[in-house]
């Protein structure tokens, strides 16, 4: 029997997905439910769906499903601060809604619960909506079998490897999911391929199938313009490439203070197609800045046939 569901589409960074408030409504087969409305010529559009969903241990919880294949994610950095903005301003946090006070700017702490743990959110208000979100991704790890990687060695920073009949350096960084990121140029000038002309429509599928990772991985191109100033394009495991990623710009600013290109306990900027994330990578923990955008509410009527 058809389901008539009531969603909200947001984005961060251009990382648009379509969210489903789960307080009052169940979505069944999410799998299926994101490959079929994710779709940009027949469906919504969108680089996988979110669910919002009460937890017992936290604020609130997401579940996450990519849009090519249904898969789901532990973590998605970019979907985080739009989970919190719809809590907070829907009224979900803990059942109450929040503060309206005369304040023009404020600040306010959440906690989500995700695959990969739970996450605290420190939340800027301005007139009762949330504007951006610094979100604690954790600690980034290092170590091959963390990722996983089939290499060997503590850890794996500009490793030679073979792709196909292609050779790359590739620094590996889980954070709550695998990453691989390739630098294409040293401090402030391109290599001999610029990132626009990368094709990642051929290259992203071969790295994220190829057997070096056994959970496949997350790919990262990425130039540095100047200290502690990264682009970088991304392809995501299960949905393609996306206009920008949240685990995605952490791992990113990782690997450059690994190479050398970043310094720890200092704003890095990582600019995407869809826009800026500010990353600062600690000793504990990666802490990731970020907008949150909400861009329209609709009803769909799916049927699973």
């Amino acid at each position: 029997m058809p389901q008539k569901l009531n969603f909200t589409k947001m984005h961060g960074c251009g990382n648009d997905y379509i969210y489903f408030n789960c307080h009052n409504q169940t979505i069944n087969n999410p799998e299926t439910l994101a490959i079929k409305l994710c779709n940009r010529y027949t469906g919504i559009g969108g680089d996988g769906i979110v669910l919002i969903l009460p937890s017992k241990v936290a604020d609130g919880k997401m579940r996450m499903f990519n849009s090519r294949d249904g898969s789901e994610s532990n973590m998605c950095g970019n979907a985080l601060p739009s989970v919190a903005k719809y809590l907070y301003e829907n009224g979900l946090i803990n059942g109450q809604h929040p503060a309206n006070t005369n304040a023009t700017l404020e600040t306010h702490t959440m906690t989500i619960e995700t695959g990969s743990g739970i996450k605290d959110l420190l939340l800027t208000v301005e007139n009762n909506k949330v504007t951006a979100v610094r979100v604690d991704m954790g600690a980034a790890f290092l170590q091959p079998e963390q990722i996983p990687v089939a290499l060997s060695g503590d850890a794996v920073v500009a490793r030679p490897i073979l792709i196909g009949s292609t050779k790359y350096k590739i620094t590996c960084v889980n954070m709550g999911n695998p990453h691989a990121v390739v630098f294409i140029s040293g401090m402030g000038e391109y290599g001999t391929v610029e990132l626009a002309a990368i094709d990642l429509e051929t290259t992203g599928p071969s790295f994220e199938n190829n057997p070096l990772f056994p959970d496949r991985v997350n790919l990262e191109f990425a130039h540095v313009v100047a200290r502690n100033h990264i682009k970088a394009r991304v392809w995501e495991r299960g949905s393609g490439e996306t206009w920008g990623s949240g685990t995605g710009a952490c791992a990113v600013a990782v690997a450059a203070v690994l190479n050398g290109y970043g310094d720890k306990d200092t704003d890095i900027l990582v600019e995407m197609p869809g826009g800026e994330l500010i990353v600062r990578y600690t000793d504990n923990t990666v802490y990731m800045t970020g907008n949150c955008v909400e861009v329209f509410n609709g009803v769909v009527v799916y049927s699973n046939k």
